[in-house]
């Protein structure tokens, strides 16, 4: 899963241990996506890893700096010590022709035998403990954690199933293994094929009381999926998401005059940069995280201006609030925006 660009809680450096890793194995899953093996140089197990859990690769941009990237674990099997103390990582990365371009370094440059620097995995979508079943829905490349949350949940014996949609099935990466490791527990949807969008809805309605939901997609979906439970009543507690993209340029999207007041400085962000992006090309070292809008690390107190909210931490009374935003995917509705920085 390619996630926005990814720094730490405090600073745009490495928060977790880093360590180099040789590139051992790349496939063409499909024209899209490649999947890389990662493992040590000398061969010895690496950190340990649950479900859900992430790796970030440090990338080089088209202007020659380096910037960190954050991609899912991929894991199929059912054994414990397989993400206990694994001999490789396995990550999947989708080309994406409009990014800022880290998944067009890993594509077009990176090789096998090529050394990376990766930082030790973390888990902002784990698992969780809970009666019911395990309901996965997964949008594209948004599969790569929910796969090994499928595998996880069968060596638990607990019930799970999966709903994997896509533009068509044959972009679908990992279709026939999760087949084989899910059977008739996964439910495969292509848009081209289905003649329709997948019913959201409807899905939703499948489930029980009890079940608890996994959601890793495009933000399309995960809206689509916030607002159907909204409206049939869902607890959200029982909703656990991740994006793989950061939020897109949206229309309408202008630039704004930023005033940090305890910094003493001055901004413009224009429409395809973020709060948190202008103030740390301006050299400040701000709070941040996820660079998603999902974590709340990022949050800036409002001086001044109306924040335009695109996170999904704050209630809807915080949003109405005003009193505070998140930097990394918030934007103004005006043309001045002061926050008490």
């Amino acid at each position: 899963m390619d996630a926005a660009q990814a720094g730490q809680a405090g600073s745009a450096g490495a928060a977790l241990p880093s360590f180099e890793l040789e590139v051992s194995a790349v496939q063409v899953i499909n024209p899209l996506i490649r999947a890389f093996h990662l493992r040590r140089p000398g061969g010895a197990d690496l950190p340990g890893f649950e479900a859900g859990a992430h790796v970030k690769v440090a990338v080089r941009l088209p202007d020659g700096r380096s910037d960190w990237r954050q991609y899912s674990l991929i894991n199929f099997s059912t054994d414990p010590a397989a993400t206990r103390s694994p001999q490789a990582y396995c990550i999947a990365v989708r080309e994406e022709a409009s990014g800022r371009g880290g998944s067009a370094f890993m594509h077009r440059q990176v090789k096998v035998g090529d050394r990376l620097q990766v930082q030790a995995p973390d888990n902002d979508f784990a698992l969780q403990a809970h009666p019911g079943t395990v309901v996965l829905l997964a949008g594209g490349i948004g599969v790569t954690p929910l796969i090994s949350m499928a595998a996880t949940a069968l060596a638990q014996a607990r019930p799970v199933r999966m709903a994997y949609a896509g533009r068509s099935l044959g972009l679908l990466a990992y279709r026939e293994p999760l087949q084989a490791l899910l059977g008739d527990r996964l439910h495969c949807h292509g848009d081209a094929e289905a003649g329709r969008l997948f019913d959201v809805a409807g899905f939703l309605a499948t489930c029980q009381a009890q079940d608890h939901l996994y959601v890793c997609g495009p933000q399309a979906m995960l809206d689509q999926v916030l607002a159907c439970a909204r409206s049939a009543g869902w607890n959200e507690s029982r909703i656990h998401f991740e994006l793989f993209s950061a939020p897109a340029v949206q229309e309408g999207d202008h630039a704004f005059e930023l005033v940090l007041l305890q910094s003493g400085k001055t901004l413009t962000v224009p429409p395809d940069k973020s709060i948190l992006d202008c103030m740390l090309e301006a050299g400040l070292d701000p709070m941040f995280d996820c660079k998603r809008g999902e974590c709340g690390v990022c949050a800036a107190p409002v001086f001044e201006g109306e924040p335009d909210h695109r996170d999904y931490v704050l209630s809807a009374a915080e949003k109405k609030a005003n009193q505070v935003i998140q930097t990394c995917v918030s934007r103004c509705k005006g043309t001045r925006l002061v926050l008490d920085i």
